[in-house]
């Protein structure tokens, strides 16, 4: 008890005078203390020199204000990739069983899209303009391009290579559908086959999207075009469940032509589709479409879906290793590309196109490599952008800044 009152002795004897003991001490140092107080407040002097005397302010020196930028040196990532695209050519020449004046190569990427700085594509993409078998509704401003041919299959098919420079003609036999005017096989077949005489470039050839009626025409048109390589526009998952997706890969391969495969934004469709593709078709003759959602209509989706391919391919994903087909005719379904919306909208003629156009650029920076396309205009602006990609990657500058100054 007595120990207790001295400590508290202590306490109440140090605490009053610790303000003296700082003003008169330059140092102390205290153990066990608590110090409870209202305000405190700790006043530092200036420090003083040896002589009393206050040090005089140093000058800081004065700063330049910089005229240039900094060169740093920069050598980008250069990465290595275990995956790689399967290089496909579309059509055939005659020292290769057809009759094509030239063939199309796509594929064979290894770096992500337009990573030039890693490695250019080894092939540019492709374009391809759409034509009908049979005369249809089309936009005023597709029309004006194409209305004297619309009757004419193998005209517009020359119209759109000789006019408008396409690099492949895509035939859409619309009129076999049976809801339409159910056109056989034979008689499409026929088409085909003109088209084929009118130009020198590879084909595409479309269904009318009913599996059992395009599986007849597929097979038809396969045998009529031995050797020729065209591409068959499109298998899907849809014709395995009706059965006939065995007998259009069969007549596929025995004839020497590619098949392109259609899925809906859904990669492990597209890879359960190439699974059962393998099984009748060599892996070097299979494309797939994953599906073009137009600009304002899901053009994310696809562009998430379309680099997500080529990344899991570049990865090593054997089933996704195949090159890309985009249907950007498909932004001709938005209406704000050619309906007749008021002044504030702009001119259809130029909003049409434009509305490809975009789609079309979007889809090309994801990797796609072959486009269906229909506006002249939209397709010339497409090419002219492929064409400069194609001579930066050549070029190849070694200096970052190169890349954004460089005149192509």
């Amino acid at each position: 008890m007595g120990e207790e009152n001295e400590e508290k002795k202590r306490v109440i004897k140090i605490g009053p005078k610790l303000l003296d003991l700082l003003t008169k001490l330059g140092e102390i140092e205290l153990e066990d203390v608590e110090i409870n107080v209202d305000e405190l407040e700790i006043v530092f002097p200036p420090a003083i020199g040896a002589a009393g005397v206050p040090p005089k302010a140093v000058a800081l020196p004065k700063l330049e204000k910089p005229t240039t930028i900094l060169e740093v040196p920069f050598a980008p990532l250069v990465e290595e990739y275990p995956g790689r695209i399967r290089e496909v050519t579309l059509g055939a020449t005659k020292g290769g069983g057809g009759s094509r004046g030239k063939t199309v190569m796509i594929g064979g990427e290894s770096s992500p899209s337009y990573y030039l700085f890693e490695r250019a594509p080894p092939h540019p993409p492709a374009v391809a303009l759409d034509v009908f078998d049979m005369p249809l509704s089309l936009p005023k401003a597709i029309k004006t391009h194409v209305g004297e041919v619309m009757g004419d299959t193998s005209a517009w098919a020359k119209m759109a290579v000789e006019k408008f420079g396409a690099d492949v003609v895509t035939v859409h036999l619309l009129s076999t559908d049976p809801l339409i005017k159910d056109t056989p096989p034979k008689s499409a077949a026929r088409t085909v086959e003109d088209v084929l005489q009118a130009v020198n470039v590879p084909i595409i050839v479309g269904g009318c999207g009913d599996p059992k009626k395009d599986s007849e025409v597929f097979t038809e048109v396969a045998a009529v075009t031995h050797g020729e390589r065209v591409l068959l526009s499109s298998v899907t998952l849809d014709m395995d469940e009706a059965g006939v997706l065995s007998r259009v890969a069969k007549a596929a391969t025995e004839h020497d032509h590619l098949v392109l495969g259609f899925t809906a934004l859904d990669l492990n469709r597209a890879k359960e589709l190439n699974r059962k593709l393998y099984q009748y078709v060599p892996e070097g003759s299979v494309l797939m479409d994953l599906t073009t959602a137009a600009l304002g209509y899901g053009l994310e989706y696809s562009f998430s879906i379309h680099e997500r391919a080529r990344l899991a391919a570049l990865m090593g994903d054997k089933e996704l290793q195949h090159p890309t087909l985009s249907g950007t005719t498909n932004a001709w379904a938005a209406r704000e590309a050619w309906l007749n919306m008021g002044p504030e909208w702009e001119p259809r003629e130029l909003r049409g196109p434009l509305w490809e156009t975009v789609t079309a650029l979007s889809l090309l920076l994801a990797g796609v490599d072959l486009f269906m396309m229909m506006h002249p205009s939209a397709v010339g602006t497409v090419k002219k952008v492929i064409e400069q990609f194609s001579s930066m990657g050549k070029a190849r500058p070694e200096k970052l800044a190169d890349w954004v100054t460089m005149k192509v």
